[in-house]
């Protein structure tokens, strides 16, 4: 569920991303994190801002954690390591010096099922990629995506709208 706090922290986030996009429409990540921690910063951001912005950077940090302590290939060509975790899904995880057999077999069919999903969402971005390429090919005049989008695939506002559960 996204509560009003979240979404003006999204908002804050896009609107200084807007103002940082140069003329080509690049912006810096780097430089977004930099302005937008500055906007955090100030003392006037709502209470309720402000404590969704602390559960936001506390999830954030565990969820370094967590991929700091993935198990990977050692020099010993091990995964195992006793201070690793072995994520189980549904928000468990466990040490990898205290998994089980079960909690392997867990370990391992939610790895096969993750790898599926990746494997699926990178052949769409590719066939997606592929497709736009040709058509930027075919129509040599067309400079930019949206333009592209609007006269090779029939793209227009509405569909946005639509995509955000909008009405047109």
């Amino acid at each position: 569920m996204t509560t009003t706090a979240e979404i003006r922290l999204q908002h804050i986030v896009e609107q200084t991303a807007v103002a940082l996009t140069d003329t080509d429409g690049r912006f810096r990540k780097r430089d977004l994190i930099d302005a937008v921690r500055d906007q955090l910063a100030r003392g006037d951001l709502d209470p309720h801002i402000q404590a969704a912005a602390m559960e936001r950077l506390a999830q954030s940090l565990v969820t370094a954690f967590g991929e700091h302590r993935n198990p990977r290939r050692r020099p010993t060509s091990s995964l195992f390591h006793p201070t690793d975790i072995v994520k189980l899904g549904n928000g468990i995880w466990v040490w990898m010096a205290r998994a089980t057999d079960s909690d392997l077999l867990e370990w391992k069919r939610l790895s096969r099922r993750n790898r599926a999903r990746v494997d699926n969402a990178d052949n769409e971005v590719q066939d997606y990629a592929d497709e736009r390429l040709d058509a930027f090919r075919a129509h040599r005049d067309v400079l930019y995506l949206l333009d592209l989008e609007r006269v090779v695939f029939g793209w227009s506002e509405e569909h946005t709208a639509q995509a955000d559960g909008l009405e047109p």
